[in-house]
């Protein structure tokens, strides 16, 4: 099978896939909605859409949102975006059983993070950028990746696995 290419000769896939985004077999169905390929949103509205995603038990979509942010948003905010793509794809390997692929993205998400919070004045916009709570996320993952480490996924409480990026 070949792979679809953009006009510019990048890689697509068009395949469906699950709501986890794993490729589904030709013929098997439509799958979900994914995330349209160049996808431009404004902070807020990426921060939204990743919330919606994430608290729906979608973290692969959710992940493609914040990684079109961190690829289209200012430079200054790329450790944000790509430190909470990355605890999405850890979500993801949560999900789909990988318990040593959660627990490292979402080790490696939280570093991202903080490391994009070190460079930030205090003030409202470190702590809530787009109406994010961002202390909240990172306790989350950490929490989360300190238990599958050392206990693994089989007893996760569920509602752990949907956490949100907004607040309650």
């Amino acid at each position: 099978m070949t792979r679809d290419r953009d006009p510019a000769g990048r890689p697509r896939n068009a395949r469906p896939r699950d709501a986890l985004g794993r490729p589904l077999d030709p013929g098997t169905g439509a799958g979900v909605q994914g995330v349209p390929d160049g996808l431009a949103l404004s902070g807020a509205e990426a921060a939204r859409l990743a919330d919606q995603m994430l608290r729906a038990g979608r973290p692969f979509h959710a992940h493609e949102v914040l990684e079109a942010s961190w690829k289209t948003g200012p430079p200054a905010e790329r450790d944000l975006w790509q430190g909470l793509a990355q605890v999405a794809v850890g979500l993801t390997h949560a999900h789909r059983g990988n318990a040593r692929g959660a627990a490292a993205l979402l080790a490696r998400g939280a570093q991202r993070v903080r490391a994009y919070q070190a460079r930030v004045p205090p003030g409202p916009g470190r702590d809530h950028p787009y109406g994010m709570d961002v202390a909240a996320v990172l306790a989350a993952a950490d929490d989360l990746a300190a238990h599958i480490a050392t206990r693994g996924l089989a007893d996760v409480p569920p509602g752990d696995l949907l956490p949100g990026l907004l607040g309650p």
